[in-house]
């Protein structure tokens, strides 16, 4: 029911102006029409400027056109179950173990039907939302909690709503902020009563988040697999934590978790034969854990047979050299080719060396990492054009290249070289033949080397700081001034400083494709004290995995294949990068190279790779996955005869997660944006009888407020128009 009337703001300052003014007005009228009485023009003109005071008049009385609408229809209480997958955590708990999980706690209220007594005075509807897809134990693709639409689709759904009932853990993790919906709700006077459902702080459990396995890896090689392991158990747990194939126990490692606190740590994998495997990392459960389904994490990896190619180029046979040539060579799974430059002596000769440095791209391509010795620009050792190929291998390629100098002082020659841009350290060259000692030094972790797959010479990384400390250290360093920007320092001098800090001698950084390490000693050989090869060869070892690891995601005959990232989440930019040579084993110049990529929903992807400058023969681009899940890629080259099939894995992820405590700030938020209340599980009833004591809804007032409305404003000065401009037709000053 509706009724309408006129509202006035009638005051005696009003009053007393209008009427001086309207008094004026009107006499000014009598008299103009006493002069021109003769004229019809003027007489007219006189009447409208009668009209135009007459509104201007009115306007100062303020008239709005007040509508009060009274509903007569029975008001109704909307109950918003939430029904997403955060819901299905098991932190209630009640007398009888186990704990309960939150969405049976909902089921249940609902089965008691807990808003009876509402039905008496309201009319109540009952609505679930952030229902997961059916057949699935998680949300897929964008899914998630939105709390704000589910109000807003409830607002225009029922027009004669009264209050809102929130049963939720208020877990708002995708859509617009619940404050835009909460604002119209008080705006149309319209509470929000919420019960947060679920625990306030974490049940005691321990949680293994996370677990970073690459691509492939070796076979008979040291995998590590660096975990995460979360613990909300006020004790340190000592555990063994075991990694299953397909068939067996890989490994097992005996760990000790701190309390309420975060363990990182890495187990090591040996495979022992090829193929793709499925892979379980488990975590045994507590006795006093309220969850254990989040206590393994499962991932696929391929285990391969490769050979990596190496080039070691240096100038003088010296210790450094030498045992780096024997550990390399013994290397079941490196192919090891030398090349010795001494400016006053023929190239060195022997099993395993070359006579000199590759002249072709296509016989440079087919190294994986190249080592730089104490060897630099000039006659009898390397060229320009060597240096410009190699900055093309790593870059284009992503070949990896290791800086070795030596006291000879020949890497300064490099840095004004092509090379130079590639060193991830500034070099003091007014010093080329570095720093000597009498005592000895030994090189210090940083806190990226501590947990580095180079420096990671221990399984444990607080034993692995430990034991870098007791390695066997050096009495000469490379004149190194300062790390560049972009670079990750694995290890510094643990005495020497400058003004920039320690001085970094083990350094890393990416170069387009590929990555380059700096080495500041000549002394890794001596590491080999007491313990023979243990650590040096298997330092050396991990340096060329690491490096030649990207270069071997995918390859076949004539064609190379990687991306990155290599693990690649849904939202994601990947880049492709293919290497093409033609039949005579050249890069593969001219021509397109197509890619064909197939999600696992079958949705397929095409894309046109382009050709990247300096005749690599490398292809590249790129592509944003819109599904998680497994992704066929297939490339081809037809002007070249080429084609290869790759496969990997996106990660989703995960918006709705368990175990986690409620956001009862949200819902408190909601609450008291619209003058309602929030509680507990155990307020349930109590939130019932407060939106029964709701006092009758307010009638809706609607003002249409003449005195400022545009069209009234454009009226008046429409008409003050007419008058001035008829006042200039007649001829009126």
């Amino acid at each position: 029911m509706t009724t309408s009337f006129w509202s006035f703001g009638i005051t005696w300052w009003t009053v007393s102006t209008c009427a001086v003014f309207a008094a004026i007005s009107i006499w000014l009228f009598v008299l103009n029409a006493r002069r021109y009485a003769h004229d019809r023009g003027i007489i007219a003109l006189e009447f409208l400027r009668i009209v135009i005071t007459a509104l201007i008049l009115v306007t100062f009385f303020r008239p709005e056109r007040v509508s009060i609408s009274k509903k007569t229809e029975q008001p109704l209480v909307a109950v918003l179950c939430d029904m997403s997958h955060s819901m299905t955590t098991s932190d209630i708990l009640t007398n009888k173990p186990p704990a309960e999980s939150r969405l049976k706690w909902i089921n249940d209220r609902r089965q008691e039907r807990f808003w009876a007594p509402l039905e008496k005075k309201y009319k109540v509807v009952v609505d679930n939302f952030a229902v997961p897809p059916a057949g699935t134990n998680q949300p897929a693709g964008p899914a998630g909690t939105d709390i704000n639409l589910a109000i807003e689709k409830t607002m225009a759904r029922y027009s004669t709503m009264r209050a809102v009932l929130l049963l939720s853990d208020g877990d708002w993790n995708t859509g617009k902020s619940p404050v835009i919906s909460a604002t119209k709700l008080a705006l149309r006077d319209i509470p929000v009563f919420a019960i947060t459902v679920g625990s306030e702080k974490y049940l005691p459990d321990l949680e293994l988040q996370a677990v970073a396995a690459p691509a492939y890896g070796l076979m008979d090689e040291h995998i590590s697999l660096p975990f995460t392991i979360q613990s909300h158990l006020p004790r340190d747990v000592r555990t063994t934590v075991s990694l299953y194939g397909e068939n067996n126990v890989e490994a097992r490692k005996d760990i000790v978790i701190p309390a309420m606190g975060q363990f990182q740590d890495s187990i090591i994998l040996i495979p022992r034969s090829e193929g793709t495997y499925r892979f379980t990392l488990k975590l045994p459960a507590e006795k006093d854990e309220v969850f254990d389904d989040n206590n393994t994490k499962e991932f696929q990896m391929a285990i391969r047979k490769e050979t990596l190619k190496v080039l070691v180029v240096d100038s003088l046979p010296r210790w450094e050299y030498r045992f780096l040539h024997n550990a390399l060579s013994r290397d079941p799974g490196v192919s090891v080719s030398c090349l010795l430059l001494h400016p006053s002596m023929k190239p060195g000769e022997g099993l395993d060396y070359i006579p000199s440095f590759p002249s072709t791209k296509e016989d440079l391509s087919k190294f994986d990492v190249i080592f730089i010795g104490d060897v630099g620009i000039g006659s009898g050792e390397l060229t320009k054009e060597n240096a410009e190929m190699l900055k093309g291998l790593v870059e284009q390629q992503g070949s990896g290249l290791v800086f070795l100098p030596g006291n000879r002082g020949r890497e300064g020659s490099l840095v004004s070289s092509p090379l130079g841009d590639l060193m991830p350290v500034e070099l003091d060259t007014a010093k080329p033949a570095g720093f000597g000692f009498g005592m000895e030094s030994r090189l210090a972790l940083t806190a990226a080397g501590s947990g580095h797959l180079l420096t990671m010479l221990a399984s444990d990384p607080s034993e692995n700081i430990s034991l870098w400390k007791r390695l066997p250290g050096f009495f000469w360093h490379a004149p190194v001034v300062k790390a560049k920007p972009g670079t990750d320092v694995l290890a510094v001098h643990s005495e020497a400083r400058n003004q920039h800090g320690r001085l970094p001698l083990l350094v890393t950084r990416t170069c387009g494709n590929g990555k380059v390490l700096f080495m500041g000693t000549d002394s890794a050989w001596r590491w080999r004290r007491g313990v023979e090869d243990t650590y040096h060869y298997r330092f050396w070892g991990q340096v060329v995995r690491w490096m030649a690891h990207q270069r071997h995601l995918a390859h076949s005959e004539g064609i190379r294949f990687f991306y990155s990232p290599e693990s690649p989440r849904r939202g994601d930019s990947v880049f492709l990068h293919a290497t093409i040579y033609d039949q005579n084993g050249l890069p593969f110049q001219g021509g397109t190279v197509q890619a064909s990529i197939t999600a696992a929903n079958g949705q397929t992807d095409e894309l046109t790779l382009s050709p990247e400058p300096g005749g690599w023969g490398v292809f590249t681009g790129s592509f944003s996955p819109r599904e998680g899940g497994k992704h066929n890629v297939a490339l081809k080259c037809p002007e070249a005869g080429r084609s290869i099939k790759a496969q990997f894995v996106v990660s989703t992820p995960q918006l709705e997660q368990t175990g986690r405590p409620v956001r009862s700030s949200v819902l408190t938020e909601l609450a008291s944006i619209t003058r309602g209340k929030c509680g507990a599980i155990q307020d349930l009833g109590k939130i019932v009888q407060e939106i029964n004591l709701l006092p009758e809804p307010r009638p809706v007032e609607e003002r249409l407020r003449l005195w400022c409305h545009p069209l009234w404003c454009a009226l008046i000065i429409g008409l003050l128009g007419v008058y001035w401009a008829g006042r200039k037709l007649l001829g009126m000053i």
